[in-house]
C-alpha cells in the first residue's frame, strides 16, 4: 500500500466547517476558474479566426488562379477554361472545388445617388453553401443556363447608401469606349462586416461581364481553387504553379488579404500571453495554499518524522494531496469551460456589434485537441510547481514542530 497516498486522501477528508476545508475549496475554485478561463478564450479565439477565415474564403476561396500581369486593376486579363485543371479538378484529390469567376468596376446609381463598385461574376459553380452565411436579405441571384441573369446581390453597405431594397432596381454603368449601361433587380443582400468587400462587391452573372467585355463564353477573368486542407496551402500553391504554367499566377488568399491574416495570427500571440499569466497565477495560488497546508501540519508533520517518516515520504503526502486538489479543480473547470461554450454555441445569448467585430455574435469553435492540451498543461505544470513548497519539510524539526502551535 502506498502510505503516502493513504494518508493524503485522510488529511483531505476533515469536517468540511475546518480551516483546512476552507483551503481546499479556494484551491480547487482557483484552479477551475483558472482552467475555464483558458478554455472559453480559446473557444472563442479559435471561434472568431474561423468565422473571419470563412467569410474572407467565401469571396475568394483558398487559392486564386488569374492571369499573371503587373496592373493592380480590378479586372482581370481573360484566361481561358479549356484547362485540365478546372475541367478535370477531380483528379486533384488536395482540391475540393474550383469556380470561375470574372471583375468588372462600374458605377451603381438608384434614386439619385451613385457608387462606385465591383461586379463580380459568377456562375453555377458558385459554391453557395460557403456565401450563405452572408445573406442577410432576400435570395442569391438565380442563375440559369439559357439567358444572362439581370439580377444582382449588393452589400447591406451599398444597400444604404444608394437607399435600396430587395427587388428594386438600379442602373449600372461601365466607363469604357463605348460606356454601355445595364438595368439590374436587387435579388439579395448580403453583410460580412468587412470594408474590404462591403463598401465595393456586388455579385452578378458572368456572362454579363464576358457580353461587357466583348469576351466568348470560354474566357473568364479567373478561378478559386478550395483546398480539403487549408493549412498546407503554401505546399499546394507550389505544386499548382507546375500544373498551370508560367503565363498564369496562383495567389494565396492568406497574401491577398495580408493585413487580416496578419492580424489574426496576432491573436494567437495575445492568447499565449493570457495563457502564461493565467498558468502563472494558477502555479502562485497551489504554492500557497500547499505552504499554509503545511504550516498548519507542523504538528503532524514532527510526529511523523518522530515516528520515523523521511522527508520523501512527508512530501508525496502533501504532493499528492495538491494533485487532488488539482484533479478536483480540472474537473470543476471543464464543467464551467465546456457549459459555458455549449450555451452561447446553441443560444447565442452573448451579442455583437457587427460593424465593429464583423459579427452578430460570440463565436464557438470546437476544439477537443486544444481543451485536452489545457487540461494536461495545467495539471503537469502545477504539479511540478508543488515540489517547490514542499522542501521547506526537510527544515521542520520534531521537538519544535510537535510544539508548535
Amino acid at each position: 500500500m502506498n502510505l503516502s497516498y493513504f494518508i493524503s486522501k485522510r488529511i483531505s477528508q476533515k469536517n468540511s466547517n475546518s480551516f483546512s476545508s476552507t483551503i481546499h475549496k479556494i484551491a480547487i475554485v482557483s484552479i477551475g476558474v483558472g482552467l475555464a478561463i483558458m478554455i472559453i478564450s480559446f473557444l472563442i479565439l479559435k471561434g472568431f479566426q474561423h468565422n473571419i477565415k470563412e467569410k474572407i474564403f467565401s469571396f475568394g476561396g483558398h487559392l486564386q488562379v488569374t492571369k499573371f500581369t503587373l496592373s493592380r486593376s480590378y479586372e482581370e486579363d481573360p484566361i481561358s477554361k479549356n484547362m485540365a485543371l478546372f475541367n478535370n479538378y477531380a483528379n486533384y484529390k488536395y482540391i475540393d472545388h474550383i469556380q470561375e469567376y470574372a471583375n468588372k468596376a462600374g458605377l451603381l446609381k438608384a434614386n439619385e445617388e451613385v457608387e462606385g463598385v465591383v461586379l463580380k461574376g459568377v456562375s453555377n459553380t458558385f459554391d453557395l453553401t460557403k456565401f450563405e452565411q452572408n445573406i442577410t436579405d432576400g435570395a442569391f441571384i438565380q442563375l440559369n443556363d439559357k439567358s444572362t441573369s439581370m439580377e444582382i446581390m449588393i452589400s447591406q453597405n451599398i444597400a444604404d447608401k444608394l437607399d435600396l431594397n430587395v427587388n428594386d432596381d438600379a442602373l449600372i454603368y461601365f466607363i469604357q469606349d463605348p460606356p454601355r449601361v445595364r438595368k439590374l433587380k436587387i435579388s439579395g443582400i448580403y453583410e460580412t462586416g468587412m470594408e474590404d468587400f462591403d463598401e465595393k462587391i456586388i455579385f452578378g452573372d458572368i456572362r454579363l461581364v464576358q457580353r461587357i467585355n466583348n469576351w466568348p463564353d470560354s474566357l473568364v477573368g479567373g478561378f478559386e481553387i478550395f483546398l480539403n486542407d487549408f493549412k498546407q496551402v503554401g505546399y499546394y500553391q507550389e505544386k499548382l504553379e507546375d500544373v498551370v504554367g508560367y503565363e498564369l499566377y496562383i495567389e494565396k488568399i492568406s497574401d491577398k488579404y495580408a493585413e487580416i491574416f496578419d492580424w489574426l495570427a496576432l491573436l494567437n500571440r495575445n492568447v499565449v500571453i493570457f495563457l502564461s499569466l493565467t498558468l502563472f497565477v494558477a502555479c502562485f495560488n497551489m504554492v500557497s495554499i500547499l505552504l499554509i497546508l503545511i504550516m498548519e501540519r507542523t504538528q503532524m508533520i514532527g510526529v511523523f518524522k518522530a515516528l520515523g517518516a523521511t522527508n520523501k515520504i512527508i512530501r508525496k503526502i502533501f504532493v499528492y494531496n495538491g494533485m487532488q486538489l488539482i484533479t478536483k479543480g480540472l474537473l470543476l473547470g471543464n464543467f464551467i469551460g465546456i457549459s459555458f461554450g455549449l450555451a452561447q454555441y446553441k443560444f447565442k445569448f452573448l451579442t455583437l456589434d457587427a460593424k465593429s467585430y464583423y459579427m452578430e455574435f460570440v463565436p464557438i469553435e470546437w476544439n477537443w485537441g486544444i481543451i485536452i492540451f489545457l487540461n494536461m498543461l495545467i495539471f503537469v505544470m502545477v504539479s511540478l510547481v508543488l515540489t517547490i513548497p514542499t522542501m521547506v519539510i526537510s527544515r521542520i524539526t520534531p521537538i519544535k514542530s510537535i510544539r508548535f502551535d
